[in-house]
């Protein structure tokens, strides 16, 4: 399991421990948990709209579903701020869909100052940019 995943399962592990550890159950905690991670990174001023996008899904009446948010929404968004203090300052993640939007900014390759003789063009570029010769410096 890879950093990601144990960072989650961290976070999720109070829901787990509330199940019988049946398949269902546990499938029930990870949703859970998931909905709550991502609230967690939503603005707090639109989280009530996206949880009311929500509701209908839950098929839960207002009562039920306030009692939901009291009792496992807002302890599970607090829990994700303790174990992850950075990450609701992160910006705006809820609010773009674009992936572009949030790739890490790689480098530009750098340029060598004079030509490498003998190095193939689909051989990795002598300037250590981790691309293909052809596309970096034997352009």
């Amino acid at each position: 399991m890879g950093a990601f995943g144990k960072a989650f399962a961290t976070f999720a592990q109070p829901l787990i421990d509330g199940t019988d550890g049946s398949p269902e159950q546990l499938q029930q905690a990870m949703t859970l948990s998931q909905l709550c991670w991502n609230l967690a990174l939503v603005p707090q001023e639109k989280r009530d709209e996206f949880l009311a996008g929500v509701q209908p899904e839950l098929k839960m009446d207002d009562e039920e579903f306030a009692d939901f948010k009291r009792t496992i929404v807002t302890p599970m968004i607090e829990r994700h701020h303790e174990l992850f203090p950075g990450m609701s300052q992160m910006g705006p993640i809820a609010e773009s869909a674009s992936v572009a939007a949030h790739e890490i900014a790689r480098p530009a390759p750098r340029r060598p100052t004079k030509k490498y003789a003998g190095t193939g063009r689909n051989e990795p570029c002598p300037c250590g940019s981790g691309t293909k010769y052809k596309r970096c410096c034997g352009r």
